[in-house]
């Protein structure tokens, strides 16, 4: 009898000259997605409104923040090959605790909105009523999430969404014939530098890796097995790639509405925004695709949610990673209960969560500069971090600061 054949090698996904594992993969699209929700087609809608094509300045400078943040913190996370909660503890005690009920208590409200939006985007779809289509997304979530072989379903899942949504965002971006040059050219000479574009850019990066967005990506390449220093190359190329799928998805979606709003609709004064632009760019099939776009943003924010913010609390206790299913059940199951009361997020929470994202990141992020700075002989096993890197993030983590500062006047008006 012969010897058996070798197993053939597994074959890693490419992008490009660049190739990534399944996990990897995943766990890129997994952040991506969880950036892409609701909040960030109304945002990206209301500002391009409001500045045309000098939001495509803002968009850039976003971007390059939104790099420096999650290098960091992806990397950190990575070569520790400890979840954020975990390594905060061991920095500070306590501090992973706090980490994780911030984090828990903004993707619940979060995830109010989150399946507010899958019902919007069914109605406009095929015109279920919203708390049904609500309610039926977030069965869906849970069974994905309650999948015996989770991280496959989670991956392949997530891609699906991510590849519809740039596929049909690009197709009304092409419809709707924006001015291209004019937004290129405004993307690195805008017109004018008002507050009003630096808000809207600090807005944008806090919607992109603020609250648990970044650490969506970063647990689940932990999880997938992905950690380690012997993967940090890795890593650090789908970070990065992370942010450049959401910037793609942003820029489409600019253009989109871009298109719409220089030929003089007035789509601020509809009672939704987003679906005007996009009805006005291609009529009844332009509305069906809002419906599917929307939908698509939602339900994978609700994954990504439920996901990340259970992620915070199943290392504290065995007992929470056995039930781990349990948990992300009555995460989307309260979630719902609050959206079908009131019909939406109430504003008040809405308010606080918003808050308490805006404190997140620079919380975060400062504990993992910490780590890269101070800590990497024990928590990072001697690795040698690069010392530009720290030096991109501290910058950043001084915007975030900023951002931090200004997130405490909603906090503060709640008591007015």
């Amino acid at each position: 009898m012969g010897d058996t054949p070798p197993a053939p090698p597994k074959v890693r996904p490419r992008i490009g000259r660049i190739t990534v594992s399944s996990s990897l993969l995943g766990a890129m699209f997994l952040m991506a997605t969880s950036a892409i929700g609701p909040g960030f087609i109304t945002q990206t809608t209301t500002f391009t409104a409001q500045l045309g094509a000098t939001f495509a300045f803002a968009i850039l400078i976003s971007i390059l923040v939104d790099i420096a943040v999650q290098l960091n913190i992806w990397r950190v996370v990575g070569v520790a090959n400890m979840r954020a909660q975990d390594l905060a503890n061991k920095v500070l005690p306590g501090a992973g605790y706090l980490l994780a009920v911030l984090i828990v208590f903004g993707g619940l409200i979060f995830n109010v909105g989150n399946l507010a939006g899958t019902g919007l985007g069914l109605d406009a779809l095929l015109g279920f009523d919203p708390k049904i289509g609500a309610a039926v997304s977030a069965v869906l979530a849970v069974g994905i999430l309650s999948a015996k072989k989770l991280g496959v379903a989670l991956d392949r899942i997530l891609i699906v969404l991510g590849v519809a949504m740039i596929a049909l965002t690009l197709y009304v971006a092409i419809v709707s014939q924006p001015p291209v040059g004019e937004a290129l050219r405004q993307s690195v000479m805008p017109e004018q530098l008002s507050t009003d574009v630096f808000l809207a850019a600090v807005t944008i990066i806090g919607g992109t890796v603020g609250g648990y967005i970044t650490y969506a990506g970063a647990h689940r390449l932990i999880e997938g097995g992905q950690g380690g220093r012997e993967n940090v190359g890795d890593i650090s190329r789908t970070s990065v790639i992370g942010i450049i799928v959401t910037g793609v998805m942003r820029v489409l979606l600019f253009l989109a509405i871009l298109g719409v709003v220089s030929g003089g609709a007035a789509i601020m004064e509809a009672p939704n925004p987003s679906a005007e632009a996009f009805y006005q760019a291609a009529g009844e099939v332009g509305m069906r695709l809002f419906g599917m776009i929307m939908w698509a943003a939602a339900v994978s924010s609700v994954i990504g949610a439920s996901y990340t913010s259970i992620s915070f609390v199943t290392t504290f206790h065995p007992w929470l990673e056995k039930r781990r299913g349990l948990l992300v059940t009555v995460f989307i199951g309260v979630s719902l209960a609050i959206f079908l009361l009131s019909g939406q997020a109430p504003t008040t929470l809405l308010v606080l969560a918003g808050a308490l994202n805006g404190i997140i990141l620079p919380v975060g992020l400062g504990i993992m500069l910490w780590v890269a700075a101070r800590r990497s002989r024990d928590l990072l096993g001697g690795y040698r971090y690069p010392r530009w890197l720290i030096a991109i993030g501290v910058a950043a983590w001084l915007l975030t600061v900023y951002m931090a500062v200004n997130a405490l006047g909603g906090i503060a008006a709640l008591w007015q």
